[in-house]
């Protein structure tokens, strides 16, 4: 693959934080059912694979992934942490140890993973350690959570050329981890950003990233979304 304008999306100093209540209605919503934690992720289905990546935010990477082609659903949730079905709150404390993340169901035949690992890296920053523009902690880390030994060398070998080519003005921080039970978030996350359009940061952090991908992955957009 030759990497042509892989550099994320800019966040100015003055966007707006996920978590900082600034951002409008919608965002704080209390949920006290925690995360359930979801078997399927280890499951094989005949023709498919499973993506899990964590890049800050998941309601970006859904909005994201939801229209590349040969996707069949994404689903936002937590892992990485020691705490069994974490809600939401408590992962935005930072203290579980979680990232948020989304688990991404493909078909390699349409899109290979290494394809979505590119359209990964270049809609978030993987620069910067624990945050995402104004979104900071580790549940906002950028990691890849292999669900294969392929998927871990691919993932290895994407990044070390990536790195062998400075395509970003850092270096990356990108975690490989282990693909840990996953545990899926609750349920008004599902399809935050076509539920949310004009919520503040849907508007002024998630449509940059989106406008972003639509432009620099056309070819890989759903025949639905073009």
């Amino acid at each position: 693959m030759a990497f042509i304008n892989l550099s994320p999306v800019s966040v100015t100093a003055n966007a707006l934080s996920k978590d900082n209540g600034r951002v409008g209605n919608g965002h704080r919503i209390l949920g006290s059912i925690g995360g359930v934690m979801d078997e399927s992720m280890t499951t094989k289905v005949a023709g498919r694979e499973v993506a899990i990546l964590a890049g800050g935010c998941f309601w970006c990477l859904e909005a994201v992934f939801e229209q590349t082609e040969g996707v069949d659903s994404v689903e936002s949730g937590y892992i990485g942490g020691a705490r069994a079905n974490p809600t939401y709150q408590q992962v935005c404390t930072g203290a579980t140890g979680h990232a948020e993340a989304v688990r991404v169901v493909f078909d390699p035949a349409e899109v290979p993973y290494r394809d979505l690992l590119g359209i990964f890296f270049a809609t978030h920053d993987p620069t910067t350690l624990n945050r995402q523009g104004n979104d900071s902690g580790t549940q906002y880390r950028s990691a890849i959570f292999p669900t294969s030994p392929e998927q871990r060398a691919t993932a290895q070998a994407l990044m070390a050329e990536v790195e062998a080519q400075q395509v970003f003005p850092g270096p990356i921080v990108t975690s490989i981890e282990d693909a840990e039970p996953f545990y899926r978030a609750e349920a008004y996350h599902d399809q935050y950003y076509q539920r949310n359009p004009d919520q503040g940061y849907c508007r002024f952090v998630i449509d940059p990233k989106v406008a972003k991908f639509r432009k620099q992955f056309s070819a890989r957009l759903k025949a639905s979304v073009r």
